[in-house]
């Protein structure tokens, strides 16, 4: 996505959410959301009034902050999902769920999406046996995501250390040989992401 030069923890508390753009730290007691539950800035303090559709344009935002995405290509998903079968806020999470780089999240190879992005362009990660560095990728049910030789110590400490987290049940994962597969598209009571999709509909159809 574009590049942002502004703090990332700034954008968790500008929703006053964690959306869990620093891996650990998120988890920590250093979470500045935790230790300052307030929007950022000299009147972060004071309560606001927005209207509704400033609500549904945060909504929008905030969707595009946890999957790191840019505008245009965030209407570009929001366009197929519209055109795809099926419920439209539905479609679009699971577009945005079959990302490589977000698959790579969800399987527990790394701590963050931003970091799971870094790992594909830097070409450690293979699809079917064959490198893809494009972290937009849409990855098909039945393809397998393995990791490069050069990152798989990296990634068994991050397994290791993160054993808590499961990946959901759409993925199934084989730690041993450090691959993972969609097994189905992802069904929208399995994407944790604290996103209310149809402010998203809302805001598209204004």
């Amino acid at each position: 996505m574009a590049k942002h030069s502004g703090g990332t923890c700034k954008k968790c508390r500008r929703v006053k959410e964690k959306l869990l753009l620093k891996g650990d730290k998120c988890y920590s007691a250093k979470c500045p959301v935790t230790k300052r539950p307030y929007a950022p800035g000299q009147h972060g303090r004071l309560p606001s009034r927005i209207s509704d559709y400033a609500v549904r344009l945060r909504e929008k935002q905030k969707a595009r902050q946890i999957y790191g995405i840019a505008e245009r290509q965030f209407e570009s998903y929001f366009d197929k999902a519209e055109k795809g079968k099926g419920v439209t806020g539905e479609n679009l999470l699971a577009l945005l769920e079959r990302r490589l780089d977000n698959v790579i999240y969800r399987l527990g190879f790394a701590t963050s999406r931003s970091a799971a992005r870094q790992l594909v362009r830097h070409g450690h990660i293979n699809v079917n046996r064959k490198k893809v560095n494009i972290p937009s990728y849409q990855v098909r049910v039945g393809e397998a995501i393995s990791i490069g030789e050069k990152s798989k110590e990296r990634v068994k400490k991050l397994i290791e250390a993160a054993s808590e987290r499961k990946p959901p049940a759409w993925l199934s994962l084989d730690e041993g040989k450090l691959e993972g597969k969609i097994v189905r598209v992802p069904m929208r009571e399995e994407i944790d992401t604290l996103i209310e999709e149809h402010m998203i509909i809302e805001y598209y159809s204004r």
